[in-house]
């Protein structure tokens, strides 16, 4: 079943009740004009998790406490979307990716966010809604989603898995350590091993901005990795977003023994004790000495 909804049901849902609409943009952005009755969360995108037993109890701790805040209990549906499928390094599928890690399955994605919304005609607003808090209901089902970095490394030596790295291109070849600058973090590079299909490619354009390619289109991206529907992947970025992005993409296509490390570049690149391979990739260092 697809988690990506349209404009025009999501419109029909929030008329039947039942639905809470979370904005993802940062504050000021949704006080110029947001879905009506939604309600914004922006730390979804802004958190840095780390993948420690401290760390994760923190992560859940934190998003169980603000997604109850918002008034989810397990009974509704929560449909989370940013501006743009492309504008926002994937923080709705980020904070879909959290409900699911949360045990929450009652969960969607506006398809095209708040771009695809406008161009269907639908109304926006600047009033703020108040929410009723509620107990959200956290539960271990989706643990097995987020990977620390000893899982990580455990699977460098694992040819069964296929760590997928979604990064942009500066980040994969090692011109930039972060979409915050280049030298945010300690080190450049990536995962040893890891294969790169860039977040990007999983969209295309629309009239109503960029939305997820078709299963088919999405099966022969990563066939260029040499994922199929029988991979086992292991996606990461610089703090999931973009991972989120793409894991919500191949699940899409039918791609589901996934997992993302969730800690990703920013917390792998600070510790020195973890391996990391600098420089251009292989196939880009073959193809650039042959133009010397």
């Amino acid at each position: 079943m697809t988690v990506l909804i349209s404009p025009a049901e999501l419109d029909t849902a929030m008329k039947a009740g039942g639905i809470v609409v979370i904005d993802t943009r940062n504050p000021a952005a949704f006080a110029e004009g947001h879905i009506p009755g939604a309600v914004n969360l922006h730390d979804i995108f802004t958190y840095l998790a780390t993948s420690t037993p401290e760390g994760m109890a923190e992560l859940r701790s934190k998003f169980a406490a603000a997604f109850g805040d918002l008034g989810l209990s397990g009974r509704e549906t929560a449909v989370l979307y940013e501006g743009s499928m492309n504008s926002g390094f994937g923080q709705s599928c980020r904070g879909y990716f959290l409900l699911q890690y949360l045990g929450y399955k009652n969960a969607k994605i506006l398809h095209g966010g708040l771009a695809a919304w406008i161009a269907a005609g639908m109304a926006v607003s600047t009033e703020a809604a108040s929410p009723t808090p509620a107990t959200f209901p956290v539960t271990d089902a989706g643990k097995g989603l987020i990977l620390t970095k000893e899982d990580v490394l455990a699977a460098l030596d694992d040819p069964s898995v296929v760590l997928l790295d979604v990064r942009d291109v500066d980040e994969w070849v090692g011109e930039s350590s972060s979409p915050y600058g280049p030298d945010f973090c300690p080190r450049k590079g990536r995962l040893p091993g890891a294969r790169w299909i860039e977040w990007y490619r999983m969209m295309k354009p629309t009239a109503a901005g960029p939305m997820l390619k078709s299963k088919n289109e999405i099966l022969a991206e990563c066939a260029t990795a040499g994922i199929t529907p029988a991979s086992k992947v292991y996606i990461y970025c610089f703090k999931g977003a973009r991972a989120s992005n793409s894991y919500v993409a191949l699940a899409e296509a039918g791609i589901t023994n996934t997992a993302i490390y969730f800690g990703s570049w920013n917390e792998w690149s600070r510790d020195p004790a973890l391996p990391i391979e600098e420089g251009l990739p292989f196939a880009s260092a073959v193809l650039a000495e042959a133009a010397e």
